[in-house]
């Protein structure tokens, strides 16, 4: 069956008719999300079920796709992953392919939780974008600026880093905060309502970097579920 291309209505994502579209558009009037929906023929979940790989997060190469024992469906499935890989790599950008069984979450020091399934924003030293495409599993998901704070401007959390990091709420706590990625990490408002990436759909979205026109787009990666691979393209 074809994967879903369902994409939400919401006013900071903006929907595209093909990929030239999306290399193409610009983040403005506060759309920070941009998504070219798809239908994509092949069997995906037969791909993640003949890959053999352990617990957390194995890139996957052309060859490790092309050299499985597939059926027709599923071999069509890993070319459309492989054209991915090859039309991003095209565009002047380094994606890869990932099978995540479960992710291996390292230790948390601090009062806020900084691995990928946190709601985040991911952050450049230059202009740069987030390209993300789900093809099994369970999907990423985003998050309105609007129903969103970030954790280090929650007072309770705030007074925790202070003290944790020793100093006062200076320039130097600031930049310490930068240095640990807390400044990144968002808490979801009360009746805050996220939205799913979809599985199939290629999403490009907004960064924070300096003179990026829109807030940065906030998502996550969903919790994993053990037993349960996701078949991931991420650049």
């Amino acid at each position: 069956m074809p994967a879903s291309s369902f994409v939400p209505n919401h006013p900071r994502i903006h929907v595209t008719g093909g990929f030239d579209e999306l290399v193409t558009a610009r983040f403005a009037d506060g759309v920070n999300a941009l998504c070219w929906p798809r239908m994509l023929e092949g069997d995906f979940a037969e791909v993640a079920a003949k890959l053999d790989v352990g617990p957390g997060i194995t890139h996957l190469t052309e060859g490790m796709l092309r050299a499985l024992p597939l059926s027709p469906a599923g071999f069509r499935a890993a070319a459309v992953m492989i054209e991915d890989l090859q039309r991003l790599e095209a565009h002047g950008l380094q994606p890869t392919l990932d099978c995540i069984n479960g992710y291996v979450q390292p230790e948390e020091t601090g009062p806020v939780r900084t691995d990928v399934c946190s709601w985040h924003a991911d952050s450049a030293t230059c202009e740069a974008d987030t390209w993300l495409c789900t093809y099994f599993g369970a999907s990423s998901e985003g998050l309105s600026n609007e129903d969103a704070v970030r954790r280090v401007d929650v007072p309770g959390t705030r007074a925790k880093l202070l003290n944790l990091s020793g100093g006062d709420d200076d320039e130097g706590f600031h930049e310490w905060l930068g240095d640990h990625h807390y400044d990144l990490h968002y808490e979801p408002l009360l009746g805050a309502k996220p939205y799913s990436f979809g599985v199939g759909n290629l999403w490009r979205v907004a960064t924070l970097h300096e003179g990026c026109a829109v807030p940065p787009c906030i998502h996550r990666a969903p919790d994993p579920v053990p037993g349960q691979k996701r078949l991931l393209l991420i650049a």
